[in-house]
């Protein structure tokens, strides 16, 4: 029995050995088997979201899970081969802090870009390549870089690194990362192709609605409100403004702004911003950072990628529709800006619409004034001199001296009213221009400015081309001549009526302003009397105060126009 029991015991080694190589495949037909569920379970989650941004972040929290990574990123590639968008995970709010900057593209992740293949690496220090991490950055070990391909464009690269109890990433890894960004690009493409449609939906939308504004006389303001509220929805931007240029054309301000109400009368300069850029060369720009192109969005709001489109066309820009959004956003990307472009033509149409209403509208004011003006002239002026005619020649007929008196009285109010009928021609004919005021504009201005602290209307007349005739600093000295006499009237006279009258006749200019008060002082200060004096010799004229028999106090400013 004895010499039996070796020969007993090998085929039941044998089969222990065959039992166990058979556990330990199963155990991996097992491993792989969740590893296919987990990575199908992988791509149903990462396609089941059509938001972009969401989708790239879902990406990277997955490819983590699958291989075990302690640390995931997403690099999205942009122009000239850079790094346009870092996704992390795997790292804290206080180790994001402490990370000067992310990565521009360059070392290992640059080597990914000009060469869109996978790479696996123990250590990622000991790569020619390696450029080292930037400051703050925590130290990492194994690396595996996958490309992620969007049809036939390299969109960007997965980059996993230390993978969990120290071990190296695998060929099973890989397989597994590979696979999960095949499945990612045509996730990518669903979601950009989702966000296209919307946006043109959007947009589709938004120029019906603004059309249909613009057609029923909206004010320009909300017209611009409208096209800035879409502009937003359609770019998904934090902030959206819509600026204008100064008079001198050096800075450009802000008109209207969503999402950030304190940017609402900011300036920006034109020379070294983003705004000024586009609206210096119709053109329309983009940049990675607001803070890094002059133009800062907002106190309440952090800088991140800013957009800046011409609202009209170059030569002819009207203005600058400037876009922000937060830090660790997407960029605007050249499609967009295109987009945007085109829509930005809505507000400058609005502005064209507006302006030629405007113009419209003010044409008619004119022609209605013109036309009041000409039958007041031809008609009431003619019919009011008949009948002072006929009262003057009615006077000799007229034997009682107190009825003579009375109709030549009467006379002399028609005469009065008719040079009243004939100011208000003047008026009528040269309407005041809100952005430039005429001479009469500001005289009215500053007679009834004065009503409230006198407690009454002062009278008021005004003949002859007073907007027309009288040149700029003869204006501005006679302006500051019935500031001086009103203000003396405010606080000397003591008066309950005054009149002021202000005509041109026989190529000069007259200002009358006469009061009912006590007069002038006998004794006292009368420095304002002389500086009054003094601004119509400057000018080669007179100025005159007196005290009329009647009472109060007559000022007459008279200055030639030459």
């Amino acid at each position: 029995m004895s010499s039996g029991e070796p020969s007993s015991l090998v085929p039941s080694m044998r089969l222990d050995e065959l039992l166990a190589e058979l556990q330990t495949r199963l155990e991996a037909v097992l491993a792989t088997r969740d590893r296919v569920h987990a990575l199908l379970e992988a791509v149903v989650s990462v396609g089941s979201d059509l938001q972009l941004e969401t989708v790239l972040r879902r990406i990277v929290e997955t490819a983590t899970r699958l291989v075990d990574a302690g640390y995931g990123a997403l690099g999205v590639i942009g122009e000239e081969s850079t790094l346009l968008e870092f996704i992390p995970v795997g790292l804290s709010e206080e180790e994001i802090a402490r990370i000067e900057h992310w990565p521009h593209g360059l070392g290992l992740l640059g080597l990914l870009i000009k060469e869109p293949v996978p790479l696996r690496l123990a250590s990622i220090s000991d790569h020619p390549e390696s450029y080292g991490f930037p400051p703050g950055h925590p130290p990492m070990g194994s690396f595996l870089g996958v490309p992620i391909r969007v049809r036939d464009e390299v969109f960007g690269n997965l980059y996993l690194t230390e993978k969990r109890g120290g071990a190296e990433f695998d060929e099973e890894d890989q397989a597994v990362v590979t696979a999960l960004a095949t499945a990612a690009g045509v996730a990518i493409e669903n979601a950009r192709l989702y966000e296209e449609t919307r946006r043109r939906e959007i947009w589709l939308q938004a120029s019906s609605e603004v059309t249909t504004t613009l057609l029923t006389g909206a004010g320009v303001d909300e017209v611009l409100s409208q096209v800035a509220r879409h502009v937003q929805q359609m770019a998904d931007a934090d902030v959206t403004t819509i600026l204008f240029p100064s008079a001198d054309g050096r800075t450009l301000h802000v008109r209207i702004a969503e999402g950030a109400d304190d940017l609402v009368g900011a300036e920006v300069p034109v020379e070294g911003s983003l705004p000024g850029a586009a609206y210096a060369a119709g053109e329309p720009y983009t940049a990675g950072d607001v803070g890094t192109v002059g133009f800062h969005m907002s106190d309440e709001v952090e800088s991140g990628p800013a957009a800046a489109v011409p609202l009209g066309t170059a030569g002819s820009v009207r203005g600058v529709l400037a876009l922000a959004k937060r830090p660790g956003r997407l960029p605007f990307t050249p499609s967009m800006l295109r987009m945007l472009h085109a829509f930005a033509g809505q507000a400058a149409i609005a502005l064209e619409l507006a302006t030629a209403r405007k113009d419209a509208e003010r044409l008619g004011l004119l022609e209605d004034r013109d036309r009041i003006a000409k039958d007041l002239h031809d008609v009431v002026i003619q019919r009011l001199f008949a009948v002072a005619m006929t009262l003057m020649s009615a006077v000799r007929l007229v034997e009682r001296p107190e009825a003579s008196t009375r109709l030549r009285h009467a006379v002399d109010e028609l005469d009065e009213t008719i040079r009243q009928i004939r100011s208000t021609i003047f008026a009528l004919q040269t309407p005041p221009d809100l952005a430039d005021p005429g001479l009469r504009a500001q005289v009215v201005a500053l007679v009834e400015g004065a009503r409230g602290h006198l407690g009454f209307m002062p009278g008021l007349q005004m003949e002859g081309r007073l907007d027309n005739d009288v040149p700029a600093p003869i204006a501005d000295q006679l302006l500051a001549v019935l500031r001086e006499a009103l203000s003396n009237l405010v606080r000397h006279a003591k008066a309950s009526k005054a009149d002021v009258a202000a005509r041109v006749e026989a190529g000069r200019v007259v200002l009358v302003v006469q009061d009912n008060g006590v007069g002038l002082p006998a004794e006292g200060r009368r420095s304002g009397l002389r500086n009054l004096q003094e601004r119509a010799e400057r000018l080669g004229g007179t100025f005159v105060a007196e005290s009329p028999a009647e009472g109060g106090t007559r000022l007459v400013w008279d200055v030639p126009l030459g």
